[in-house]
């Protein structure tokens, strides 16, 4: 039953971290399908928040607010709450989305707490599954940027294939300029919030397994950077209406950063080559 429970607790973290992308998606573009989704998907993460606090109230006898895991879940809960609501009444998307990614990170660190298990064992494979959700988040991330970067390499070619009048095949085959920017920033807005997600649950497998690292680790300052890097970009394009050959150079930019944080970084951090 604790296994179960505990399978129970993960699946519900995953799809609140698949409602906050499409959150997230539909904050930078106003995507009401993108937006619809995630309140269903939000929606279930509630109901499923309500029957596991139900079942330990039953279960103790008393409502959980008596220690600090205890709080962190019904704090959760209330976020989801609140988010719902407001989603639904004051369609404030900005304060929607943030309140989900408060209410992911309590969610997560709650979950994967190995103190809230009672099996020794249990909680040890908890914690490497942590490790594993993280790095398969991460990896997801770097492959949109990976492709976000080849649709802005593949944009600059067309680009200059145009402006020296180079008609033929390899033209038609490229596609539109259009068409390549959108791609190249569709997949940005994927990796940026994988990329947050894989952050915080990195994070809390660090508090858990190495709580001594050092917070200037290469490897983790490099993501950041990226993370940050990478949100200027969304940034850019949405609100500064910075596009073209400018913005297509900035992808790249950003993604040699993403290289040299894998390979070079990598190999400078202490425990990620640890951990390896």
């Amino acid at each position: 039953m604790e296994l179960l429970m505990t399978r129970l607790h993960e699946g519900t973290v995953l799809l609140y971290a698949l409602s906050m992308l499409l959150y997230f998606f539909d904050f930078l573009n106003n995507n009401q399908k993108a937006n619809k989704i995630a309140f269903w998907l939000l929606s279930i993460v509630w109901v499923l928040q309500t029957i596991f606090l139900f079942l330990y109230v039953m279960k103790t006898g008393r409502f959980p607010i008596l220690t600090i895991f205890e709080g962190l879940y019904f704090y959760a809960w209330l976020l989801v709450s609140l988010s719902l609501i407001i989603n639904r009444l004051l369609r404030v998307d900005f304060i929607v989305f943030f309140t989900n990614l408060l209410g992911f990170m309590v969610m997560a660190i709650h979950t994967f707490a190995p103190v809230q298990i009672e099996s020794e064992v249990l909680a040890q494979q908890l914690v490497s599954e942590l490790l594993f959700i993280h790095i398969t988040f991460a990896l997801l991330s770097y492959s949109a940027f990976t492709l976000s970067f080849v649709f802005s390499l593949l944009y600059l070619i067309q680009y200059d294939l145009l402006k020296r009048k180079k008609w033929g095949k390899r033209l038609l085959r490229l596609g539109d300029l259009t068409k390549l920017e959108n791609l190249s920033y569709l997949l940005a807005v994927i990796g940026v919030p994988l990329l947050g997600v894989s952050l915080i649950l990195g994070i809390q497998w660090a508090n858990l397994k190495l709580p001594g690292v050092s917070w200037l680790d290469m490897k983790i300052i490099g993501s950041f950077v990226i993370l940050i890097g990478y949100s200027v970009y969304l940034y850019l394009k949405i609100r500064k209406q910075v596009y073209g050959r400018a913005l297509a150079f900035l992808n790249i930019g950003f993604f040699m950063i993403v290289l040299i944080n894998f390979f070079l970084f990598g190999s400078l951090s202490s425990f990620h080559v640890w951990n390896t």
